[in-house]
């Protein structure tokens, strides 16, 4: 029950936030259309159209999203997976407290099951601080 409870259910939020995301992100790029959108605030909407300006970063960042998700959802090398996507949930919960204070709910979600998987998979990590 413990493990359903701390490993199963975050690895699953986290991966379905990150695979809708990737997801979101490849619809926006073929469509010109997000299929889901938060409210985004002025300096926020700036910073979301320079990296899509960018021509390379976003698909980047979306495939990065959709490894990591599908990592996480299908518990296939899941500490890897959140490895891969420790960067971005960094950015995002910056970019909410920063520019769209609007989004922190979701930036909250995103640090309390990073840190629960974290901790889930400290033994995997360990390696890396030695």
């Amino acid at each position: 029950m413990a493990t359903l409870l701390f490993v199963h259910a975050p690895r699953t939020i986290l991966g379905l936030l990150f695979l809708v995301s990737a997801v979101d992100g490849f619809w926006a790029m073929a469509t010109g259309n997000h299929l889901i959108h938060p409210p985004v605030s002025p300096e926020g909407r700036l910073f979301e159209q320079g990296l899509q300006m960018s021509g390379f970063f976003w698909p980047f960042l979306k495939v990065i999203n959709l490894i990591g998700g599908l990592s996480l959802i299908f518990n296939v090398a899941p500490a890897f997976g959140l490895a891969l996507i420790a960067p971005v949930m960094a950015t995002i919960v910056l970019f909410h407290a920063v520019l769209n204070p609007q989004g922190l709910p979701v930036a909250g979600i995103l640090v309390v099951t990073g840190l629960m998987l974290v901790w889930a998979y400290r033994d995997r990590y360990a390696a890396l601080f030695r």
